[in-house]
C-alpha cells in the first residue's frame, strides 16, 4: 500500500432510495400512532372530566387531568419526532434522530411529575379533603377508559418494539402509569364504599412508587443514547467482520446511537501488498456485511490499515 498508516474510509455518501422508503415508512407509522393515541387520550380525559363534573367527583376529575396529561406527552412525541425527520446539514452532520431521545426523555420527566402529582392526592385523601362520590356509573366509566389504555398500552408496545422507536416504549409506559392511576381510582372509590376511606391514599402511595420507577427506567434508556453507551456487543461486530476472507484481523470498535439508527467505527487489517483500490473494496464488504447483519445501522466507517500495523497497535496497547 502507499504509506504505512494510509486509512480507507468508507461512509456511506448517499443513502440508497430503499432505506429512505423504510425510513419514511417508520416515521409515518410512528407518527399515525402518536396521533392516534392522542384522539384515544383526549376521548377518555373527556369522559372522566365530564362524568366527574356531573358527580361533583373530584377524584375523576383529578384522573381525567392526568389523561390530558398523556395527550401532552403525545403532543411532546410528535413534535421530538418531526425534528428528528429533518435530514444531516452542517451543523449536524449526524442528523437529528437524537431529538426523539430528548422527547423520550421529556416523557420521563412527566412520568415523574406525575408520581409527584399522585403523592399530592393521597395527601389531600389522606386529609379527607377530597371524597368522592360513589355511584355505579362511576366504576363503569372508570373500567371503559381503563380498558382504552390497556388497549392503547398494548398497541404502543409492540409497534414500539417493531419499530425500535423511543418514543412509543416510552409513552406506552407512560399509558401504563394512567392505567395505575385509574387502579388507585377505583380503590379509592371502592375502599369509600365500603367504609374505609384511608385504603385509597395508601394505594395511591404504592403507586406512585412504581410509575416513579417506571420513569426512571425511560430516563436511564434515554441517557444510554445521549451517552453514546455501546449499542452493539464488540465481539459479536468482531465475527461478521472476520468473516470476510480478505479481513485478517479487526479491532478498535465502537458502536453508538439509537436502537434504529446505530454509528459503527472500527478497523480491519488487510495484507500490506493490497492496493488501494482493493482495501476500498474490503472496506465496502465489511460496511454491507454488518448492515445485513445488525438491525438499525445507520453507518459504518471502516479504517483499513495494512497488516504490519496490528503488531504495532498491540505494542502500543501494552505500554
Amino acid at each position: 500500500m502507499g504509506s504505512e498508516h494510509d486509512h480507507t474510509h468508507s461512509h456511506a455518501s448517499g443513502i440508497s432510495r430503499g432505506l429512505l422508503d423504510d425510513g419514511d415508512a417508520r416515521v409515518r407509522e410512528v407518527r399515525f400512532i402518536l396521533w392516534a393515541v392522542l384522539a384515544l387520550n383526549l376521548f377518555v380525559a373527556g369522559a372522566k372530566l365530564l362524568y366527574g363534573m356531573v358527580t361533583g367527583s373530584l377524584s375523576m376529575q383529578a384522573d381525567g387531568f392526568h389523561s390530558l396529561f398523556d395527550g401532552v406527552s403525545n403532543v411532546v412525541g410528535l413534535v421530538g419526532l418531526w425534528l428528528a425527520s429533518f435530514p444531516p446539514d452542517a451543523d449536524h452532520p449526524y442528523g437529528h434522530k437524537k431529538y426523539e431521545t430528548l422527547a423520550a426523555a421529556s416523557i420521563g420527566a412527566m412520568l415523574v411529575m406525575t408520581c409527584l402529582y399522585l403523592l399530592w392526592n393521597s395527601y389531600q385523601h389522606w386529609l379527607g379533603v377530597v371524597r368522592p362520590q360513589v355511584t355505579a356509573t362511576s366504576f363503569g366509566v372508570m373500567a371503559g377508559t381503563m380498558l382504552v389504555n390497556i388497549g392503547v398500552m398494548w398497541w404502543e408496545r409492540r409497534k414500539g418494539g417493531q419499530l425500535l422507536s423511543e418514543i412509543l416504549v416510552a409513552d406506552a409506559r407512560h399509558t401504563g402509569s394512567d392505567i395505575l392511576t385509574s387502579f388507585s381510582v377505583i380503590g379509592g372509590l371502592a375502599a369509600v364504599q365500603m367504609g374505609y376511606p384511608l385504603m385509597d391514599p395508601a394505594v395511591a402511595v404504592a403507586i406512585a412508587g412504581v410509575i416513579a420507577y417506571t420513569g426512571v427506567q425511560v430516563l436511564r434508556e434515554t441517557l444510554h443514547s445521549l451517552t453514546d453507551v455501546a449499542r452493539l456487543d464488540p465481539e459479536a461486530v468482531r465475527r461478521v467482520v472476520l468473516a470476510n476472507k480478505e479481513v485478517l484481523d479487526c479491532h478498535e470498535i465502537r458502536t453508538r446511537g439509537l436502537p434504529h439508527h446505530i454509528f459503527v467505527d472500527l478497523s480491519v487489517h488487510v495484507s500490506s501488498a493490497m492496493t488501494v483500490a482493493a482495501a476500498h473494496d474490503v472496506a465496502h464488504q465489511v460496511e454491507d456485511s454488518v448492515k445485513r447483519q445488525f438491525e438499525g445501522v445507520a453507518e459504518v466507517i471502516v479504517h483499513v490499515e495494512p497488516d504490519g500495523q496490528c503488531h504495532a497497535s498491540a505494542l502500543k496497547a501494552e505500554r
